[in-house]
């Protein structure tokens, strides 16, 4: 079933009564869809100042009171209940994927709101650009790389980046149009050989699912919002809760919103 139609606060809903439990790529075509951070207090300055350093990773849209699940971006929405899945890292450690946090909620967490660069993708289909994995029906793959965020306190590591491939004719249009939307990470991060960024096997993704990559195409990097996992990896703060990746919060703010006209 296509919830490409469907407004967020009918997915969120969806969602919440786990109707809805996959990746969320397509879905509610022209609002802007957010990765998610939580960690305790004592780790939330040096996370936000690691956000502000590392913009086209983690472009932030939301920070949340201390304690409070809700958000400014999408009414009514918690960040408990509201996104299809979520994975729990203890210590660095991923222990669990979990479709609800509230029993893992406390009164000392902070939600950090990242931009996804699934907004950007319904301007790309407006401009005949393919996604592969909405045409498969999967998820978008994503890749550990050899470049080197800027630290901030205790996070430190190495940038993820989400992968489409497409014709070459397409790629100057491509950049046009994402380098519009500089809150969900912008234009490519890198263009051509996977290698040189650190990939060894294009066909072994380090989250989500490999695409076709037919011949005459070329692989297009972005900047992704699993950076945070994979800096959590690195860091093992004790305790830090994020969506399982390609399983967004669908916010309330349109794609227009966030694009430079």
């Amino acid at each position: 079933m296509s919830y490409a139609a469907e407004t967020p606060e009918k997915i969120r809903k969806l969602i919440r009564e786990m109707k809805i439990t996959g990746p969320t790529a397509g879905m509610a075509n022209g609002y802007a869809q957010a990765n998610l951070a939580i960690l305790k207090q004592e780790h939330a300055y040096d996370f936000l100042l690691f956000c502000q350093r590392n913009p086209k990773s983690c472009p932030l849209l939301d920070v949340t009171e201390i304690g409070s699940p809700y958000l400014t971006v999408a009414k009514g929405a918690d960040i408990r209940t509201d996104l299809p899945k979520y994975r729990v890292y203890r210590e660095g450690v991923l222990t669990e994927e979990v479709t609800d946090i509230t029993s893992l909620w406390e009164e000392d967490m902070v939600g950090f709101l990242i931009g996804c660069s699934f907004t950007f993708e319904d301007a790309l289909l407006n401009n005949g650009i393919p996604v592969r994995h909405i045409e498969e029906n999967c998820n978008v793959p994503m890749y550990k790389t050899n470049i080197e965020c800027k630290s901030a306190g205790l996070f430190k590591g190495v940038t993820v980046v989400s992968m489409r491939p497409m014709p070459y004719r397409d790629v100057p249009r491509a950049v046009q149009v994402t380098s519009r939307f500089p809150s969900v990470h912008g234009g490519p991060l890198h263009i051509g050989s996977p290698k040189e960024i650190g990939i060894q096997q294009i066909d072994q993704p380090d989250f989500g699912d490999a695409v076709t990559i037919f011949e005459g195409e070329v692989s297009v990097f972005w900047a992704c919002g699993v950076t945070p996992q994979a800096v959590a990896m690195e860091v093992k703060p004790s305790i830090m809760i994020t969506h399982a990746p390609g399983h967004m919060l669908i916010t309330d703010i349109r794609d227009d919103q966030l694009g430079i006209l």
